[in-house]
């Protein structure tokens, strides 16, 4: 029988969350197979078996752990089981009974109006027909059926409750509350942001930006740029960019305190917010004032999915020394963003907006959006964080000065 305990996965972590096992108790498996999966308070990481065998679990789902914990045994003595060779040939006569199985389902649904009903709502046959024939919105049905299927006693329910809706998995009229454990990666979020708020001096300063310029530049060359690179072209890579410009510039605003000692950095390790379903991550982009723009977008593609997946691994979440976080994905027209710490500032997008501006004495409609630097005071003050955000603003609006980090007019000209 071989142990399997919880590995040691940081100097600064005793303990994690068994978030799941990909693996049941009693199942055989490989060596070097996924069994479980583990999140710290800086990542989500995977366990393998370390020998093949009957696997033997000794904790549970959501229990939290200690380092060197036994989380799962293996009988390595136990054989093989024969039925997956059966499991092979049940694949292999698979293809020949699907037509009989699909045309077995495709009888009821010839008979109710199914195609009202989007194809990323479940409901029974009879639900979507009732649903068909009342023009029931199908959003505004509250499902009880298995993984979240509409069943017919949820749209009669629907009909006769019109405009009112009960939270899903909840009845009218509910007071239930419910109970869940806080994961680690929250508790982490949570002590983080409160340390922000308690030990930096925040203060916020706003900007717009004119991102006609941009979005002309993304119009233009979007294809072209797909077709080269194998990557769309977003904004971040122009947000990162010009940041990293300006970063150069403020040298304070991408520093830190240590102490009673000021750390400054001559790189630009951008940390990018990406927000998943178990809570926010930040990982980091290397030196961005060396990355060129299609660098820039596969990293943040790569960066994203990762977090996605809750593949990051620690050493993509450790550093960084400035911080851009989207809120305008959402929809939000203008925020404050809270520090990461331990930097000293963080940049926050928002959504672009046509809004009338005036220029030259002249009202016009432009695409603009509001930008936000939140900044600790104890190292930068207000010169360099509006002068940085400026900055920003000018780099935005004049792409091609992203090139050289200069007019090109005035370089030409020397002046």
């Amino acid at each position: 029988m071989t142990d399997i305990k919880v590995p040691t996965v940081g100097e600064s972590i005793s303990e994690v969350t068994l978030l799941k096992w990909t693996k049941k108790d009693g199942d055989y498996v490989d060596r070097d197979e996924v069994i479980a999966e583990l999140e710290s308070e800086k990542a989500t990481f995977e366990v393998n078996a370390e020998k093949a065998g009957v696997l033997k679990t000794a904790a549970r789902e959501g229990d939290t752990l200690k380092i060197g914990d036994l989380l799962a045994s293996i009988d390595e003595t136990a054989e093989k089981p024969a039925s997956s060779n059966g499991t092979e040939a049940a694949k292999k006569e698979a293809p020949a009974e699907k037509p009989v199985e699909k045309k077995a389902e495709e009888k009821p649904a010839s008979q109710a109006p199914v195609t009202s009903v989007p194809n990323d709502i479940k409901a029974t046959p009879v639900a979507s027909a009732i649903i068909a024939d009342k023009k029931v919105d199908p959003k505004q049905v509250v499902p009880s059926g298995f993984q979240g299927k509409i069943l017919k006693d949820d749209v009669l329910a629907a009909l006769n409750n019109p405009g009112k809706k009960a939270f899903a998995g909840a009845e009218l009229n509910s007071r239930n509350t419910r109970v869940e454990k806080m994961s680690n990666l929250r508790k982490t979020i949570s002590r983080r942001l409160v340390e922000a708020k308690n030990t930096t001096a925040m203060l916020t300063t706003f900007n717009e930006v004119d991102m006609a310029p941009i979005m002309e530049i993304r119009s233009k060359y979007k294809d072209k740029f797909k077709e080269k690179h194998n990557v769309g072209l977003g904004f971040m890579s122009f947000f990162a960019k010009a940041c990293a410009i300006a970063l150069s510039e403020w040298p304070s605003v991408n520093a830190y305190i240590d102490g009673d000692q000021l750390i400054y950095h001559d790189y630009a390790d951008i940390s990018i917010a990406v927000s998943t379903p178990r809570g926010l991550t930040v990982p980091v982009m290397r030196n961005v004032e060396s990355m060129s723009m299609a660098d820039i977008e596969k990293k943040v593609v790569e960066l994203a999915a990762k977090a996605r997946d809750s593949k990051l691994t620690a050493e993509e979440l450790t550093g960084g020394t400035f911080t851009i976080t989207n809120g305008g994905v959402f929809g939000s027209l203008m925020s404050t963003p809270i520090i990461n710490i331990p930097q000293s500032a963080i940049l926050g997008m928002h959504k672009i907006e046509e809004r009338p501006i005036a220029i030259n004495g002249q009202v016009v409609i432009k695409p603009m959006m509001y930008v936000a630097l939140s900044y600790d005071h104890r190292i930068i003050d207000g010169r360099e964080s509006v002068s940085f955000l400026v900055r920003v603003k000018e780099l935005l609006e004049n792409p091609g000065q992203l090139l050289i980090g200069k007019d090109p007019v005035k370089t030409l000209l020397e002046l």
